[in-house]
């Protein structure tokens, strides 16, 4: 696998719960390697008004090969009307754990 074809997929969620759910389902259907989350607080825009909430952080490893079908389980498991979903590409990285994530998904 070439390094540019993994990446980290970025998703915040209100909740661990829904963090949780995410998580399971994209690594039992092997679209995700793993999946790493934690607490973050975030101040934001919505609607014209600055927000602060307490949310949770999705580290998605992935091959960005399938990052659609990625997008699409997020976005059908997820409750917020604009989710973060964003692609880091993972430009270096140590050739063993690459060519893991590679192994991982499918």
């Amino acid at each position: 696998m070439d390094n540019t074809e993994c990446g980290i997929v970025l998703v915040t969620t209100g909740s661990q719960q829904e963090a949780e759910k995410i998580a399971n389902a994209l690594v039992e259907a092997k679209l995700a390697a793993c999946v790493s989350f934690t607490s973050i607080n975030s101040i934001y825009t919505w609607q014209g008004k600055v927000s602060k909430d307490q949310e949770w952080q999705l580290f998605i490893k992935t091959d960005l090969t399938r990052f659609p079908t990625v997008e699409a389980k997020i976005l059908e498991l997820h409750s917020y009307e604009v989710p973060e979903i964003i692609v880091l590409p993972i430009i270096k990285g140590h050739q063993p754990y690459l060519q893991w994530i590679a192994q991982q998904v499918d």
